[in-house]
């Protein structure tokens, strides 16, 4: 991963954000020689948000079908929520 600091950032502007995500999907930006922020393209930021997105879908399948889950009305599931710790 690319580090930019934010010395660099601030004399340079974006033009070195641009620069790093040329080279690689996304960069860090350090503040006093320590990672503080990722910068990334939008697109690579969709892209990662959408595999979050099918991760959670398998993980419910995955619980479907191992029987993990419960069948109630909606009344019933508050109602359940509101009796929890």
């Amino acid at each position: 991963m690319i580090d930019i600091s934010a010395y660099e950032l601030k004399t340079k502007g974006v033009a070195v954000i641009q620069t790093a995500l040329a080279q690689q999907p996304e960069a860090t930006i350090s503040v006093q020689g320590k990672h503080c922020f990722v910068v990334m393209d939008v697109a690579y930021y969709q892209y990662l948000r959408e595999c979050e997105l099918v991760a959670a879908l398998t993980e419910s399948n995955a619980d479907m079908a191992a029987g993990r889950y419960v069948k109630e009305s909606a009344a019933d599931h508050l109602a359940r929520l509101e009796s929890m710790p």
